[in-house]
């Protein structure tokens, strides 16, 4: 056997090695090469690799056929104890795996290697020492067996084992060149082992950093940064070809394109503020004949593990980022209407005055006409008084209205009967609903706790959302006020089926003076009354609106203190 063949066969070896590539894939070209070199019919690999023992078995005429299985995935277990419970002939390799053989049999090589050329004269003491309880053992039509073993170190032990159907198909000599190549074997295995630890690990990094580099961009929203990560994760996996993946964050997917489902997924949960948002997947769309043993690494269930949590921090940040501007909005919402409520009650209080002498000298000048029916002008003049009557009392609603939001008039807090303030305010509306082809429905709950509230307030909050309802049905619709509540307090709903809200116009309509009416149709001041009442009561009111479906006002209110301290006492 010419030893440049041999030197040739290990450095191709370690060629296939050094590439890294999946166990199966190196086993697959390593057989092809043993194959060529030996000669044998087939072959089998048993080997404890790191943590992981597999058995590999390759025919050389049905090479696809090749099959690679996990016996055990642990990194207790040693190869020749498992293999010592096997079947008849795994025992047989366990036996010569130990070394414990005689020296004067002729089956053995000085190094331990083992050779026999008919199975059928297996020596007694063998066969006494490996035959299981219960297992006729079948090596299908094999007559040839050598079991060579190599040990790299106390991680990385096995036995490569060549076969043939061939009667007297093995010499002592070749035998003795087959360890070495076994031990090469050894070598190269654990050499392939490290290098795709390695690609992987390298592969593990470079997508840890481009999320990092991701989480970085503040130009980029959180969607597109969700799409960007799940359009990175298949090439950090073992099989990028067949790797698609997907995000789900609070039930809305961001999917690659091509995303489909697959029999093998990896998959881990995305937390945020130790809640569960949703999760992180990537699966395999193909199948692979390695997937029967092991579709995924020990590395890829941390890296996906990392990944999810890295996407729960990208998120925090995203929406601590967004709560920050919120609130920074707010207070600038807060400052904007402290300075117009000081205004607006300077401007009231200015104005009350003069409009309430305009009022009373009007009133007066009235009663000091002649008789209307008996003077002509006198009618006249009576008619022009009474518009500015009218229109001093409705200047000096818009003053109360504007006293209300700047929160200066003064309350008078009794206990409230909510109901009872939605029947005596829907009452005002139904004549006006009817003539504006409004279908008025209320709906009261039958069990409503008591408020501290001031009755005429709630009245003014109820009819400034019924108006604001009525004037957003200009051709008609349904109007529907409903109360209900619970042990903490209650809830008024008032909800159109009107023009709704385009999401600009929503985020103003509680703003002082903002209006979509026409001139002389509104003051703007409706819905920023009924935010003030609401807020002076602890409550809050709260919109929902879709453009061309409708709104609906929710009013939340605290219960009196009396029902609450009652039921403490009733769970007491």
């Amino acid at each position: 056997m010419h030893a440049g063949k041999i030197m040739e066969l290990a450095r191709r070896m370690l060629h296939h090695a050094n590439r890294g590539n999946p166990r199966y894939s190196f086993l697959r070209e390593v057989s092809g090469l043993l194959f060529d070199f030996t000669m044998c019919d087939a072959l089998e690999i048993l080997h404890r690799d790191g943590d992981l023992i597999y058995k590999w078995e390759a025919d050389r005429v049905h090479q696809p056929a090749s099959k690679l299985e996990v016996l055990h995935h642990s990194p207790s277990r040693s190869l020749t104890n498992l293999l010592s419970s096997g079947t008849t002939r795994e025992r047989l390799y366990g036996f010569v795996l130990k070394g414990e053989y005689n020296g004067d049999l002729q089956c053995f090589t000085k190094r331990g290697g083992f050779f026999i050329n008919d199975l059928n004269q297996l020596p007694g003491r063998i066969v006494d020492a490996i035959r299981a309880p219960s297992d006729e053992d079948d090596w299908s039509g094999y007559f040839s067996v050598a079991v060579l073993p190599f040990t790299v170190d106390d991680d990385n032990t096995g036995v490569l084992v060549l076969k043939s159907r061939t009667s007297g198909f093995f010499t002592r000599y070749e035998v003795e060149f087959y360890e070495g190549i076994a031990q090469t074997f050894g070598l190269a295995a654990a050499d392939r082992r490290a290098q795709a630890a390695l690609r992987e690990r390298a592969k593990e990094l470079t997508c840890l950093y481009g999320i990092a580099r991701i989480a970085e961009d503040e130009e980029t929203s959180l969607d597109e940064k969700l799409q960007r990560i799940v359009e990175l994760l298949p090439s950090s996996w073992q099989h990028p070809d067949i790797a698609v993946a997907r995000i789900v964050l609070d039930g809305v997917a961001h999917n690659m394109p091509d995303f489909r489902d697959g029999r093998y997924k990896q998959t881990a949960t995305i937390k945020v503020n130790e809640k569960r948002r949703g999760f992180v997947e990537v699966v395999y769309t193909d199948d692979k004949p390695e997937f029967e043993a092991i579709p995924f690494l020990k590395e890829e269930a941390s890296l996906i593990d990392e990944v999810a949590r890295q996407i729960g921090v990208i998120i925090e940040n995203d929406e601590a980022v967004k709560e920050k501007i919120s609130l920074q909005e707010q207070l600038r919402h807060a400052d904007r209407l402290a300075t117009i409520g000081q205004l607006t009650a300077g401007v009231a209080h200015e104005l009350n005055e003069p409009l309430g002498s305009v009022l009373g000298f009007a009133q007066l000048a009235k009663k000091g006409l002649p008789d209307p029916e008996r003077c002509e002008s006198a009618a006249r003049l009576s008619q022009d008084l009474e518009k500015i009557e009218k229109a001093a009392l409705r200047a000096r609603g818009i003053i109360r209205e504007m006293l209300i939001f700047a929160r200066q008039m003064p309350t008078k807090k009794t206990v409230v009967d909510l109901d009872k303030v939605v029947v005596e305010a829907v009452s005002f509306f139904k004549s006006r609903c009817m003539s504006e082809g409004i279908e008025l429905i209320c709906e009261l709950s039958d069990d409503l706790p008591e408020i501290e509230a001031d009755p005429a307030q709630m009245n003014q909050l109820l009819v400034n959302l019924i108006v604001n309802a009525i004037q957003a049905m200009p051709e008609g619709g349904c109007l529907t006020v409903r109360t209900a509540g619970d042990d903490l307090g209650v809830s008024l709903e008032v909800e159109d089926t009107g023009i709704g809200m385009n999401g600009e116009i929503k985020s103003k309509i509680f703003d002082p003076f903002f209006t979509t009416k026409d001139v002389n149709k509104g003051t703007g001041l409706g819905l920023s009354v009924a935010h003030g009442i609401v807020s002076s009561h602890r409550g809050t009111i709260d919109v929902e609106s879709r453009l061309g479906l409708g709104s609906r006002f929710t009013v939340r209110l605290p219960a009196s203190r009396s029902v609450v301290k009652h039921k403490r006492r009733d769970r007491k």
